[in-house]
């Protein structure tokens, strides 16, 4: 019970920092892009949804290793993920 409390808190606590970055305009959506700001050097943060498919989060997640760029794997689907 104090766990699924602390997971929502948590995941409320993001939904609203991403809502912060949305609304500030630094932030890219999509495949293409993504791999555009990795290899430019100019991404802090990767945000994978879960339902990305496993090729393309291994490549992403591989890509963001080399330019020493974080990746956090967020726990809903795409669709939640650009509606937070």
């Amino acid at each position: 019970m104090v766990a699924a409390k602390k997971t929502k808190k948590s995941l409320e606590s993001i939904n609203s920092r991403l809502q912060l970055v949305m609304k500030s305009g630094k932030c890219v959506l999509g495949y293409k892009q993504t791999l555009k700001m990795i290899g430019k050097g100019k991404s802090k943060l990767l945000i994978l949804a879960n339902s990305c498919p496993a090729l393309r989060k291994y490549e992403i997640v591989d890509c963001a290793m080399l330019a020493k760029t974080g990746v956090c794997h967020y726990s809903d689907n795409n669709f939640e993920l650009g509606a937070a």
